[in-house]
């Protein structure tokens, strides 16, 4: 029970950002490789937010939202927009560039060492039964649910949600309908860019440290819980976030002579992606569409 808290916790986090990855590829088909250091960035401004400008934890939160939405912004009209209509390997190409550009700009001006992310909030451990859970915990679990529910609430039952479906169906036809496409996908990269920005902020504080490479590793899993539960599939990603969260638990808690396992769980996670993707290749929720050729 232990092992699958600790991976619930660790697995909302990945959705969060997955969702980012989802919901980009959903509306423009792009791998939007940047996006895991758009979560170091949300981490950052967290930290100072906090350390510097002393602010309550959840108003720094909020703010490390509005900020990397803005990033997200700001990264798709200048690194993403004119590159739309250009084949999908400049953009990939593009995406991965203005990824190593985030993390120099980020080691020139605050170094390349880890921080102690700020103990904003004072632990405390409760025990029910074999299960041993701190307020932490149990904050990064219902603030990641609390933004899943909020991400599903807009998609679904709002204009600008509408218009995000529309758009991830057909650009053109949802442009000639009067929707303004540009505007619709710049949204969409804040919503995603926000919701990475939370995770940033929320492992911070549950790790304890931040580094301008953090965003690596994880970005890379959140990929990876994208294309699991399905990419363009916003409950797959919130699913193939928690599956990840849980498999990454489970390789570091085996026991005894399996204990070696925990030094490969990297390897682990992405054994079991290759297992999934051989048996379902559009992922666990995703459904195999016929292209016309």
């Amino acid at each position: 029970m232990q092992i699958i808290v600790n991976g619930l916790i660790l697995g909302s986090v990945y959705a969060l950002i997955a969702l980012g990855y989802t919901m980009v590829y959903g509306i423009i088909k792009l791998i939007n490789f940047a996006h895991g250091d758009v979560y170091m960035m949300g981490a950052f401004m967290g930290y100072y937010f906090i350390n510097f400008l002393h602010l309550n934890f959840f108003i720094a939160l909020i703010l490390s939202m509005i900020g990397c939405a803005i990033l997200g912004m700001v990264i798709e009209f200048l690194a993403y927009r004119p590159l739309r209509k250009s084949s999908k390997v400049a953009a990939l190409i593009t995406a991965i560039g203005v990824s190593f550009l985030l993390e120099n700009v980020m080691i020139y001006f605050v170094g390349s060492a880890s921080r102690q992310f700020p103990s904003a909030i004072n632990v405390e451990k409760y025990s029910l039964g074999s299960v041993t859970i701190t307020n932490v915990q149990l904050m990064i679990l219902v603030t990641a649910i609390i933004l899943m529910i909020l991400l599903q609430l807009i998609v679904k039952k709002t204009k600008m949600g509408k218009a995000m479906r529309a758009v991830s169906v057909e650009a053109d036809a949802a442009r000639l309908m009067g929707i303004n496409v540009d505007r619709t996908i710049s949204f969409t990269f804040a919503l995603g860019s926000a919701l990475a920005g939370a995770a940033g902020v929320l492992i911070g504080l549950y790790y304890g440290s931040i580094d301008p490479l953090m965003g690596m590793a994880p970005g890379l899993k959140a990929f990876v819980a994208a294309v699991l539960g399905g990419i363009g599939i916003i409950p797959g990603a919130a699913l193939g976030g928690i599956v990840i969260g849980l498999l990454e638990t489970v390789a570091q808690s085996l026991p005894g002579k399996l204990s070696w396992v925990a030094g490969y769980k990297d390897a682990v996670v992405y054994a079991v992606l290759i297992i999934i993707l051989l048996i379902r290749p559009a992922g666990i929720l995703g459904k195999n569409v016929k292209e016309k050729v």
